[in-house]
């Protein structure tokens, strides 16, 4: 009786002989991912490090007198620190109030002009934000909201809601309406049935948006710039650059490194206590888009 072997076994012909450089090369590749992943890591990570140790250290002494400076520049760290959170809150409430039933509605019901109204309303992401700040102030003005912590909320939310409704329409589309129906079924509401079937499926997706309208908000610097007078109004972005200038344009390092510090601390742990939901909403929206 001939036996057959494969091209690639080895002159014993056992299978083990065959996968034992497989394997080889399956751990060669994963110790050289690995350190590639590392590298990258520290790349990305290095100018947060060095603002944390420059913001720790003042003529080569170790001291948090840069903290210090920072917290008693202006109107204070706190109030700075408290208008960013205030449009922040309510740029994500906001946000998720409105594109979380927008969506639900454009990925269940037919009307008439549905595509459209879709479409202008992802038409908004192809206007540069900076061309359409002024005629926001007056609008702000004329609705009696200008220099106001909530009008600049409300620009935000404005500015989320494409992105938002985009990514929960792509959610609420993927999760069947048989699901749905049968809860209906089992003697729950139609809105009943929408909470706890539909939105508990489309969490990842729901942290996911929340995530950018909060990284968006927190971050924001030239929309409260334009739509804010009032120093004591200002949020954080805005109190770093005038930290930055300082007096007659000097540069305080140490201090501007420090609220460099304070600023990103906030999105850093927020990322990872939530990374999971977020690359789970991520990859949802890349896979049904």
């Amino acid at each position: 009786m001939t036996t057959l072997t494969s091209p690639s076994t080895t002159a014993n012909g056992s299978p083990a002989a065959v996968a034992r450089p497989r394997r080889r090369w399956g751990r060669t590749t994963g110790v050289a991912g690995g350190v590639l992943a590392a590298l990258l890591a520290l790349l990305f990570a290095f100018p947060l490090l060095r603002a944390a140790i420059l913001s720790l250290t003042d003529g080569g002494s170790l001291t948090t007198a840069n903290y210090g400076k920072l917290a008693d520049f202006g109107a204070g760290l706190l109030t700075y620190l408290w208008n960013s959170a205030v449009v922040t809150v309510i740029t994500v409430a906001g946000s998720l109030a409105l594109a979380i039933p927008a969506g639900y509605g454009f990925a269940r019901y037919s009307f008439r002009g549905k595509n459209l109204i879709f479409v202008l309303i992802l038409a908004i992401l192809m206007i540069p934000h900076p061309t359409i700040l002024i005629p926001l102030y007056v609008l702000l003005g004329d609705l009696g909201l200008q220099n106001t912590l909530i009008g600049v909320a409300l620009v935000m939310i404005m500015f989320q809601l494409p992105f938002s409704v985009f990514m929960m329409r792509i959610a609420f589309s993927a999760v069947p309406e048989e699901l749905e129906e049968a809860a209906m079924l089992d003697g729950c509401s139609e809105t009943r049935a929408m909470l706890r079937v539909s939105l508990a499926a489309v969490v990842p997706s729901v942290v996911t948006v929340g995530l950018f309208a909060f990284f968006a908000a927190w971050n924001e610097f030239l929309t409260p710039l334009i739509l804010l007078n009032d120093g004591s109004r200002f949020t954080l972005p805005i109190a770093l650059v005038s930290l930055r200038s300082g007096d007659f344009g000097a540069v305080d390092l140490g201090a501007l490194q420090a609220g460099v510090i304070v600023s990103a601390l906030p999105c850093v742990v927020l990322f990872l206590l939530l990374q999971r939901h977020y690359v789970r909403g991520l990859l949802a929206g890349a896979l049904r888009g």
